[in-house]
């Protein structure tokens, strides 16, 4: 019983988080407005890895449906210029930010995917000096 609460509260934060980030007021970065959103029972079908924050799940489901990402650079080329992933030829690998509450500027924290589509994705924490690599499979793709 405990599990279906846990669902139905992701679920709400989920569609909460996607409401308020579309809502924000313009700070000259794209705003997906037009993006659909995702409904409570697709929410509660997604399983994102515990370890990634909250405000990393709506960069994935932006990831996954193509919708607009908030910041210019977000989906642009990662050249993995330290070496820290594993060698691939340019363009291999795409990073995104994830939104750090209370920061002035787009933070640390980043999904790196790589793939087209994305068949492999990593998060770092502390903008590129480490990275742990996970796993996750978007509705579609189920």
């Amino acid at each position: 019983m405990r599990r279906s609460h846990s669902i139905w509260l992701l679920a709400i934060v989920a569609l909460l988080g996607l409401w308020l980030w579309t809502k924000r007021a313009g700070d000259g970065e794209l705003r997906p407005a037009d993006a659909p959103p995702i409904s409570a029972q697709q929410a509660a079908e997604i399983a994102y890895p515990a370890f990634l924050p909250v405000e990393a799940h709506a960069v994935l489901d932006r990831i996954a449906s193509g919708a607009a990402h908030p910041y210019r650079q977000d989906g642009s080329v990662f050249q993995n210029r330290e070496g820290r992933l594993p060698p691939q030829p340019r363009g291999y690998y795409r990073e995104y930010t994830v939104p750090t509450p209370g920061a002035d500027s787009r933070g640390t924290r980043r999904i790196v995917t790589g793939g087209d589509p994305p068949v492999e994705y990593w998060y770092t924490a502390d903008h590129y000096r480490s990275f742990r690599r996970f796993e996750w499979h978007p509705p579609e793709a189920r």
